[in-house]
């Protein structure tokens, strides 16, 4: 054999050698990657389930409950701290708050999805009868704070916010309703349970109340009715106005944003015109019957068109039968589009007293046609 074939042989061997040497290493590496990206996704997946905690943990937390940051019906809500980082809002619930169903509706509902315009569930303790809710800290508390209170150090929200605001929680409530596995139905949306980050950024928050069922079976059976006094939907009360469903946390989100605009309770006994008393008639006949220009909570360099915006959509949010309301889909559509395209709603208050049979008026543009499934 020659010197040149020989030598051939050999550079031929080390080209095999170095490209089978290649191989391995790179798919070695891919190999690695792929198990680091897997252990990444396990770690983050861990990360965002809710914790377990035991009592002592809940004690350890809130510093043997130092500071309480609220209390309701429900319980007592405590300022927490998980490190020096990470603060926590927890809810230690009452003993003898109902059968534990709230506390279940909570954990099964939050504790499973992530948006940013829903308050993140962190962890939780049942700890024989003592309960707990441990959810992010929201440093600026609730919306209500904000639109009701006469308290200097708590200014009223320019349009602008007040705008951002309405929006997130409608992007929240459409999440819940179309963005999950199954439809998540809040039934209490008001300002009291939309917390604000330290940006105002909107949080939907308390699901003690919240129903899941699947998307394409929309309405729920109920053996009574659940909700707040003054952002209940009319069908919760009476079937005479249509069977419940996702549709009636529009209903509440449209009285939510009544009173975002107008700065006060929707149903006020203390106003010295009885005409005044309840609020979404009375801002109806002003805004749109008689043709006046709105003002309230208007700053002084605005000129109420994102108010009249926010309204109109209240309007049709609130109107009395779930078939002629928006999904909120369209009510971010509306919000999001452009102001002089909106379409003024009908009167909601014009026609309490009929009587709706067919639960279907094909006339109104925001119809979609549901099915009935068992609570």
């Amino acid at each position: 054999m020659s010197t040149g074939l020989t030598i051939g042989l050999i550079l031929v061997e080390i080209a095999i050698l170095t490209s089978i040497t290649i191989y391995f290493v790179y798919n070695s590496k891919l190999d690695k990657e792929d198990q680091a990206r897997i252990e990444k996704f396990l770690e983050d997946y861990q990360a965002l389930r809710p914790t377990r905690y035991s009592y002592a943990d809940i004690k350890r937390i809130t510093n043997q409950f130092k500071e309480k940051l609220g209390q309701g019906g429900y319980g007592s809500v405590f300022k927490g701290k998980l490190s020096n980082e990470i603060l926590v809002a927890v809810k230690v619930l009452n003993y003898s708050k109902g059968n534990g169903e709230e506390f279940i509706n909570e954990v099964s509902t939050i504790g499973r999805i992530h948006h940013v315009n829903v308050v993140r569930l962190v962890g939780f303790c049942a700890d024989g009868f003592r309960r707990a809710l441990v959810y992010e800290f929201l440093p600026n508390e609730s919306l209500e704070k904000f639109i009701f209170s006469k308290d200097a150090n708590n200014p009223s929200l320019d349009s602008e916010k007040l705008m951002d605001i309405a929006m997130g929680i409608a992007k929240g409530i459409e999440y819940l309703h179309q963005g999950c596995d199954q439809r998540i139905l809040h039934f209490d949306i008001k300002p009291h349970n939309i917390l604000l980050d330290h940006n105002f950024n909107p949080k939907i928050s308390d699901f003690g109340l919240a129903k899941l069922c699947s998307k394409d079976k929309s309405i729920v059976s109920m053996t009574a009715a659940r909700g707040t006094m003054g952002y209940i939907a009319p069908e919760v009360f009476s079937r005479n106005f249509g069977n419940v469903s996702y549709k009636s946390d529009v209903y509440s989100f449209g009285m939510l944003l009544l009173e975002m605009v107008g700065g006060r309770k929707n149903i006020d006994t203390t106003v010295e015109k009885s005409s005044q008393a309840y609020f979404p008639e009375w801002i109806y006949n002003h805004l749109i019957s008689q043709g006046e220009e709105l003002k309230i909570r208007i700053a002084e360099d605005g000129d109420g068109k994102i108010e009249r915006r926010l309204t109109i959509v209240a309007l049709w949010c609130i109107q009395w039968y779930p078939v002629d309301r928006p999904s909120m889909k369209a009510v971010v559509q509306m919000l999001e589009g452009d102001a002089e395209n909106l379409i003024m709603p009908p009167n909601p208050f014009a026609s309490t007293t009929k009587t709706n049979t067919s639960g279907v008026n094909p006339k109104k543009p925001f119809h979609t046609g549901l099915t009935i499934i068992e609570e």
